[in-house]
């Protein structure tokens, strides 16, 4: 079962003696980033805060000492307002609807994984192409061509359309390839619906955690971001729930590619009713619809401060809403894409489809005959660890998260490596295998599933958002497809336990790499990060 939980050269911010520093700048006068500290975060300075409301230069500021007296006035009633503003909290329920909204594109996403899971042996005999084992891989992996060619168009899309409208869009393939799909009678009318699909699929799984990440207020972001693993879960589920006639009518597959149409229309609909993001609205000059959409969602007393602090950025990006692929050359965006890239080569080659894979026969060995209902177990175990994500994500932070949840994958793989390697006895082998099987799926969705999605906008440009994710997420469709590609031949080739120690020692690096590169973006709003981001870039950049 696939699952994503997901080029010009940059330039590579390792250095021979593997010194995480070149990444950000270190100046005693400016708040730098310390991506190798235990502390790591992006703490800004009043003075920087201030420097958001008023639109001042970064050389304004640095001698605090300095300031008019109409600048400290300013500087108190900053303070005065974030204070008031603490009061006045409205918590995560005005986001909520929209970002539940949004959060189907996911549940069809985790729909469409599950959904050909079963019955690809009947629609396979329907169809004609029983015992090709050849076309029966292509249309599952057809899917992943679609997904990358939507990923890739994903960024152009909503510079141009925003939010809403880009949703709306692309609900079309999604319906017509689900329909195309459950009325296929030829192998290439399946095909064709399962690209649409694809295609449609590649879009939504980039503009969802921009999306969220735009409207969610900075508290709340990282657990209301956590919606997109659960609405992939959800839809996992429930495509497994709903293949289970599958077994007795072998003709129930159309059905459940019918019902596949529904959440797009739903989709549809609800954008409708949904908010723009405002920060889109005040790049396209539409100053009175962001304000009405920050009021809906934020509450007023965000309106004013907000609408400085998306001004200061854009006034530092510029105004063009048309970004080009090859400012992913330039810095900082040629840093952030390539760290986007590599979290997802890393999610990838950690190993999640390849355990997904043999999950049904881990459970088979320990008496759980039904591949249906194994797979169920997987899902609810996904679940579970998607419901601690978005507990946690606000409260420990996304940077914890990936190195906990990194290192607990690396523990199961050697747990299963351990079993199946180990002279031990028949019983004892087959729970450390499923111990190992369940440790991994529950710790891959508690951090490495929802935070890789969710830190990418965190870290990116507002002018940049749309193409960063465009490329990460192609890395990831690419690594997708090569893991599913080959893992079987390499299994075959080596046996399962090199394998899985490979997996391990991916999750190894994949929480090394956390810990030294990616710094904590907890409670900061997006242009604080950005603000961040652009002085420590500066500041190297003048220094050399």
């Amino acid at each position: 079962m696939q699952r994503a939980l997901a080029v010009h050269p940059f330039q590579c911010f390792y250095t021979p003696r593997f010194d995480p520093k070149p990444y950000f700048y270190n100046s005693p006068k400016i708040h730098t980033l310390y991506p190798y500290s235990n502390s790591t975060s992006f703490s800004l300075s009043r003075e920087l805060k201030v420097l958001a409301a008023n639109k001042q230069q970064p050389h304004d500021i640095i001698n605090s000492e300095n300031r008019d007296d109409e600048n400290e006035l300013l500087h108190e009633k900053v303070v005065a307002a974030a204070a008031d503003d603490d009061e006045m909290d409205l918590g995560w329920l005005p986001a909520f609807p929209h970002v539940l909204t949004a959060s189907m594109s996911n549940f069809l996403f985790g729909y469409h994984i599950g959904v050909m899971n079963g019955p690809i042996v009947s629609i396979a005999k329907e169809l004609g192409f029983e015992g090709n084992s050849f076309l029966e891989g292509l249309v599952v992996s057809i899917f992943i061509g679609g997904a990358f060619i939507g990923s890739i168009a994903s960024g152009s899309l909503v510079d141009k359309l925003g939010y809403r409208r880009t949703f709306q869009i692309d609900t079309l393939p999604l319906i017509l390839g689900a329909i195309v799909s459950a009325q296929a009678h030829s192998i290439e009318e399946m095909l064709l619906g399962r690209f649409l699909v694809g295609l449609g699929i590649g879009v939504n799984t980039v503009l969802v955690p921009i999306y969220i990440s735009e409207v969610a207020p900075t508290k709340y972001r990282g657990s209301l971001g956590s919606s997109c693993q659960i609405g992939t879960c959800v839809g996992i589920i429930a495509s497994l729930c709903l293949a289970i006639p599958s077994e007795n009518d072998p003709h129930w597959w159309r059905t459940t590619l019918y019902i596949a149409s529904v959440p797009g229309f739903i989709l549809a609909l609800g954008m409708q009713f949904s908010v723009e993001s405002p920060r889109w609205l005040c790049k396209a000059g539409r100053l009175n619809e962001a304000k009405k959409a920050i009021r809906n969602i934020w509450g007023s007393s965000e309106v004013d401060k907000a609408i400085a602090e998306f001004g200061s950025v854009i006034k530092n990006d510029g105004s063009d809403l048309d970004s080009s692929w090859l400012e992913l050359l330039e810095e900082p965006h040629s840093r952030v894409a390539t760290i986007g890239g590599a979290l997802f080569v890393l999610q990838q080659f950690a190993g999640i489809n390849g355990v997904l894979y043999f999950s049904s026969l881990t459970f088979k060995d320990v008496g759980i005959s039904s591949s249906a209902l194994a797979s169920l177990y997987v899902g609810l175990t996904n679940f579970a660890g998607a419901l601690c994500a978005l507990y946690l994500m606000d409260k420990q932070g996304r940077r914890r998260l990936l190195i906990g949840s990194y290192a607990g994958m690396a523990l199961s793989m050697f747990l299963i490596v351990c079993a199946i390697s180990f002279p031990l006895e028949g019983e004892i082998s087959n729970n450390l295998s499923i111990l190992g099987t369940i440790l991994y799926i529950f710790t891959f969705a508690v951090g490495a599933g929802p935070v890789t999605g969710l830190i990418i906008p965190e870290l990116s440009s507002s002018r940049m958002r749309g193409k960063i994710m465009g490329f990460s997420f192609s890395v990831h469709w690419v690594c997708n497809f090569l893991v599913g590609l080959f893992f079987l031949e390499l299994v075959e080739k080596f046996g399962v336990a090199p394998v899985y120690g490979s997996f391990g020692v991916f999750s190894l690096m994949a929480a090394a790499f956390a810990y030294y590169f990616i710094v904590e973006t907890k409670g900061r709003s997006l242009e604080e990060i950005e603000m961040s981001l652009n002085l420590n870039f500066e500041g190297k950049r003048n220094s050399e």
